[in-house]
């Protein structure tokens, strides 16, 4: 218990303890993507709370890669330098470092939600959001990205973040470069593992030259579910391209969006995707008996339940010198534990946990509890498609 409630740095950033607040969409930004007052006080509940760190919600670099969730936060000019300057120094006020998450979500948007066409490495459909095959970026179009990630970067750091996070897991546009399940180039930026990681050196190449020293980590699946996607192997050899280019630190996580709950591993909510999911008011509800088992048998979560990154973490831990973070499935105070004294990770992040319980880590320090209150009824990963953030434990 001491070494996981004992300091730890990141890139020189000072963390109380072991246990940092996974990236997690809180749908509370503005109209513009701007942090509100709302999303402040919940960052305020986590430092409160004593948690090590916080990594945000993830931010948009640019309009075309806005999720379709409600809310979203963006980074894409300088005139919302003030508004997260003002988050940074409400969080810091507890001593409680924040990390910002920097994204484009790719093909996991809709052409509507962004008014532009959908973009990817490659002309590859998209199985859950299933809308057009998306466009296949060019050279120039890749640099526009590129230079807006650096763009981000550079706010970040004069809005006062700590660090950012580049957000190369889970399906989105960083991540569909990486895995050869979404991308199939033969140019540069496709093929070997070097040339699909080309975009990511290119973006901490160019970043530090801006920045210089400024701490940058990164979100990276272990491993996905489809055949040709990415495996632990191939994350290995990820992981090492990253501490090649001067990363940070490593958070490992798994799967894709049109994998299912394969990041969020717990319940199928059905009775929260029939009524919240805008695919969902298609289908006449006579059908649900029928539609029901379909996209259980497609979405539904594979075993284990827990602790399902661990094994990954530790392997691309053994492979690498920079910090390695592990998320997924993390429930008790004994795992985190013996996570932490075995050297399996140097870290843990939790989400859900956090949703019903921002001073989780309090509780735990003062042993007041062994284990999250959370029952993985992933609710809450429904209801932010139209909804602010919350725990719905299990009921509508």
């Amino acid at each position: 218990m001491k070494e996981v409630f004992s300091e730890a740095q990141i890139a020189g950033v000072t963390l109380k303890n072991k246990i940092i607040r996974a990236a997690t969409h809180e749908a509370l930004a503005d109209d513009l993507g701007n942090p509100t007052e709302a999303l402040i006080k919940k960052y305020e509940a986590l430092a409160k709370g004593d948690v090590g760190a916080i990594i945000t919600g993830y931010a948009a670099i640019m309009q075309n890669g806005k999720s379709p969730l409600a809310n979203m936060l963006m980074i894409d000019n300088d005139e919302k330098i003030p508004y997260y300057m003002k988050l940074v120094d409400r969080t810091h006020q507890y001593n409680c470092p924040i990390f910002l998450q920097i994204t484009h979500c790719g093909r996991q948007t809709f052409s509507k939600t962004t008014g532009l066409p959908t973009v990817s490495p490659s002309p590859i459909k998209d199985k859950l959001y299933n809308e057009d095959i998306p466009h296949e970026l060019n050279d120039a179009e890749i640099y526009e990205i590129i230079n807006n990630f650096v763009s981000a970067v550079e706010r970040a750091k004069k809005a006062g973040f700590d660090g950012v996070q580049l957000q190369l897991s889970h399906g989105y546009l960083l991540s569909s470069f990486l895995s050869p399940h979404m991308n199939k180039r033969k140019d540069k930026w496709g093929g070997s593992t070097e040339n699909r990681f080309r975009i990511v050196k290119e973006i901490m190449e160019r970043a530090r030259e801006k920045v210089g020293y400024y701490p940058i980590i990164a979100k990276i699946n272990g491993y996905e579910k489809s055949k040709d996607g990415i495996t632990l192997e191939e994350a290995v050899l990820i992981a090492k391209c990253l501490e090649k280019s001067k990363c940070d630190g490593i958070e490992v996580s798994c799967g894709i969006a049109e994998e299912g709950f394969m990041a969020l591993r717990g319940d199928f909510p059905f009775a929260m995707i029939a009524k919240h999911n805008h695919l969902m008011k298609r289908i006449p509800k006579i059908l649900y008996p029928v539609v029901k088992p379909v996209l259980k048998y497609s979405f539904a979560s594979p075993e284990p339940r827990y602790l399902y990154n661990v094994n990954s973490a530790k392997k691309i831990k053994e492979n690498v010198k920079i910090p390695v973070i592990v998320v997924g499935g993390i429930r008790k105070l004994k795992d985190i534990e013996d996570i932490i004294n075995n050297e399996q990770s140097d870290f843990v992040s939790m989400s859900r946990p956090f949703i019903i319980e921002p001073n989780i880590v309090k509780k735990f320090m003062e042993g007041k509890q062994q284990q999250s209150k959370c029952i993985n009824c992933n609710y809450c990963q429904i209801g932010i498609e139209r909804n602010p953030l919350k725990c719905y434990y299990g009921k509508i």
